[in-house]
């Protein structure tokens, strides 16, 4: 009951009730998702101001604004805004997490809308982001990762990534993105 309870909160962590079972760009293109986690967190700076720190994200970029010695292997994320990751297009190579930059390591960019929507696409994940303007200089940023667990030798590495460590980086991750963002805007 407890564990339930927990995965439950974190799952919908910052999001409204509306946000978490609400659609969101990018939620056709995986079907059998086991894992789907919906958070959001405001952010008192404007989308224009926030869309830079997502489209920069990944290893050997601006790293992930998380606690870089799990996710950025030891390399402190970026606190500037990094020009040669600012420009996307559809199929680009997204947020990778290893120095081999391949399908299972990186995500494609399936969709982009600047700057009010972005999707991440993998095989067996995608992950959208959505920035709302909330007020006159802020932002609700609503992010969604979905991950299909498949069957395989890795499954239970798989499984206790994404239901135990996935929280604690997604957090860590989204407010560094909001003291970012609100530090330049």
């Amino acid at each position: 009951m407890l564990v339930a309870r927990y995965r439950a909160w974190h799952l919908t962590w910052g999001a409204t009730s509306e946000e978490a079972a609400g659609p969101m760009p990018g939620d056709d293109l995986l079907q059998g998702a086991g894992f789907v986690a919906t958070r959001a967190i405001s952010i008192a700076a404007p989308p224009d101001r926030v869309w830079p720190w997502i489209v920069q994200v990944g290893y050997g970029r601006a790293g992930f604004y998380s606690y870089d010695l799990l996710d950025n292997l030891g390399r402190h994320s970026s606190d500037e805004l990094l020009q040669e990751f600012q420009r996307l297009s559809i199929g680009d190579v997204a947020a990778p997490m290893a120095a081999e930059a391949d399908d299972r390591t990186a995500f494609r960019v399936a969709s982009l809308d600047e700057p009010h929507s972005l999707v991440w696409s993998k095989p067996d994940s995608t992950w959208a982001w959505r920035l709302t303007a909330e007020g006159a200089d802020g932002t609700r940023l609503v992010t969604r990762l979905k991950a299909r667990y498949d069957p395989g030798p890795l499954l239970p590495v798989t499984v206790l990534l994404m239901e135990v460590g996935d929280f604690p980086m997604m957090r860590r991750m989204l407010l560094g993105i909001a003291e970012r963002a609100e530090r330049t805007a």
